[in-house]
């Protein structure tokens, strides 16, 4: 570490401004409606095999028309519980596997392969928290779904296939989490360092909200095949003595693209991008944020 660079804030601070951010995306964006229709939508798409029936605004129109304008909202108690937690957990798993690399490589600062796999290990380590929260939401915004409420979902799974099945679908999540970090955090390494340098506050926060949409976008361009897969397997019912379709993540890759198209792959991009593009902007403007106020908190060696 250079002589004149402050020294990196304790991991529990890490930890609260994730988890700080994680609720100010929220009301950043369920005001507009955005959250909750965009990731509704985006998982029906997912859970259709074959052609899509009428891609974002026609299946949003036609859930409204089916079902009602509530059912957008259905499953949505999960990932509103789930995010504080949920992004405590990237950002903290992200300074904490940070910090471990570059002990190990023995670099004295960050370099792009490093802030990937720095990335790739937190996503890992944010899959596992992640799990049965998305379970839960899979199956309440199935089209088919009888589940009368998230705890509804849990009662069930826990009765018919005992705790472990609250876990269902983990190899997938943790592919798609892998992904998705691996790509937002070694682009905002990047965009970073080809932005100009800010010299004011304000100049700062512009610099991260743009790296933290780029890398939203790339993040989510990387790890929509995953989560396409993840949802046929989440959204799969079990049958005692018949394999699933969707099983394992990579074979199901595979079966998707033979039997739809490698476009398939790519279901719901639309919505999920709309929200995980300009989300991942607010994620890092708000832990940069969070982050300075605690620096001039703590005073020196911080700052």
């Amino acid at each position: 570490m250079p002589q004149n660079s402050p020294k990196p804030l304790p991991f529990q601070y890490q930890f609260i401004a994730g988890a700080i951010a994680g609720v100010s995306e929220i009301l950043t964006f369920y005001p507009l409606g955005m959250y909750a229709d965009a990731l509704f939508v985006k998982t029906r798409l997912q859970l259709q095999s074959g052609k899509a029936e009428a891609g974002v605004v026609g299946t949003l129109r036609n859930i409204v028309v089916r079902e009602g304008f509530w059912r957008l909202y259905r499953g949505l108690l999960p990932p509103l519980l789930m995010e504080a937690p949920k992004r405590a957990v990237k950002f903290g798993a992200n300074d904490f596997w940070g910090k471990t690399f570059l002990s190990i490589s023995g670099s004295s600062q960050m370099t792009q392969p490093l802030s990937v796999i720095t990335g790739a290990a937190a996503g890992a380590t944010e899959s596992i928290v992640v799990v049965p929260f998305e379970l839960i939401k899979i199956k309440l915004q199935d089209k088919s779904s009888t589940f009368k409420g998230p705890a509804d979902v849990l009662v069930q799974i826990i009765k018919k296939e005992g705790i472990l099945g609250i876990y269902t679908g983990m190899e997938s999540t943790f592919w798609r989490h892998l992904t998705w970090n691996a790509g937002y955090f070694g682009s905002i390494f990047q965009v970073r360092a080809m932005l100009p340098k800010a010299e004011t506050g304000q100049g700062k926060l512009m610099n991260n909200l743009i790296a933290g949409t780029i890398g939203g976008f790339i993040g989510t361009a990387l790890n929509t095949p995953f989560d396409v897969v993840k949802s046929r397997i989440q959204g799969a019912t079990k049958v005692p003595g018949i394999v699933p379709k969707y099983n394992w993540t990579i074979p199901s890759l595979f079966v998707v693209a033979r039997e739809e198209g490698l476009s398939a792959l790519y279901k719901g991009f639309v919505p999920k991008v709309l929200r995980l593009a300009p989300g991942g902007g607010v994620l890092l403007l708000v832990v940069e944020f969070t982050l300075n106020a605690f620096r001039q908190m703590l005073g020196p060696p911080y700052i």
